[in-house]
């Protein structure tokens, strides 16, 4: 249980992830940087989830965009301190 204590995944379900992705970069940018069907071509939060959970290999890649959308808030927020 410790381990995930820091674990900022921890707690969150894919939906509010996409969300949270979707509402920082907006769909386009997010289609680039993530090149997969359900981000290009009429994307929405459903179409999204539908394919994430039954990919891995997308969804890690999700994963991992959301963990570094977090340090780049954590980064400016102390540029602005």
């Amino acid at each position: 249980m410790n381990q995930q204590i820091r674990n900022p995944l921890h707690g969150m379900t894919l939906e509010a992830i996409v969300r949270a992705l979707e509402a920082h970069y907006g769909w386009a940018e997010l289609g680039q940087r993530i090149s997969i069907r359900c981000f290009n071509e009429e994307p929405s939060v459903n179409s999204s989830l539908k394919f994430l959970r039954k990919t891995p290999w997308a969804r890690e890649k999700v994963e991992g965009l959301y963990l570094f959308m977090l340090r780049e808030r954590r980064r400016m927020e102390g540029r602005l301190d």
